[in-house]
């Protein structure tokens, strides 16, 4: 039994694999720097910051992060109501400002960020707090039309949705000269 659960791990990385290469270079170095953050991976600031601007965003990003141990505190076990605003304000709030950072520009991107962020329980409320990050006047128009009609009917309808964890967490990787390698 355990053999044959091997492949299917496999097949499902490669999946995940291939979506996070479907995204722009721009999204994939913004999930790359947010894990980095939001995992306490290494020092994001020195790895990913090139200008003063990108430096006070890593910060802000930081500060707002700082939520994410609270909020996957809270992920709601079912539909009930009580469970939903110590979880859901936080979420919108942070996902309103990666949203804002105009780097994932559509719930694929997020969703795969967010799954890796949050873990697997959180899977069912990433449609709500798409839609409401997406929908906040922070955004220009234009932007908020785009988000809102990246997420398809299936995913903000979806019956039920998978308990089971991502295996791929993409990291930074140095380029290496091929010309010294031996």
């Amino acid at each position: 039994m355990g053999t044959s659960a091997r492949p299917a791990d496999g097949a499902v990385t490669l999946a995940e694999l291939r979506e996070f290469a479907s995204f722009p270079s721009a999204t994939q170095r913004y999930i790359r720097r947010s894990l980095d953050i939001g995992l306490h991976r290494r020092d994001a600031m020195k790895l990913w910051s090139r200008d003063m601007v990108e430096e006070a965003s890593i910060r802000a990003q930081s500060r707002i992060y700082g939520r994410l141990e609270e909020i996957k505190a809270c992920v709601p076990d079912d539909s009930g109501l009580e469970q939903v605003e110590p979880f859901m304000a936080p979420l919108v709030t942070i996902s309103a400002f990666d949203l804002g950072q105009d780097r994932l520009g559509s719930f694929s991107a997020y969703r795969f960020l967010y799954e890796r962020l949050l873990g697997a329980g959180a899977r069912p409320w990433l449609p709500g707090a798409f839609c409401a990050a997406a929908s906040l006047p922070h955004l220009h128009p234009d932007k908020r039309r785009a988000l809102l009609q990246s997420i398809s009917e299936a995913a903000a309808t979806a019956v039920g949705w998978s308990n089971r964890e991502p295996t791929f967490y993409p990291e930074w990787v140095e380029k290496v000269d091929m010309s010294k390698a031996n």
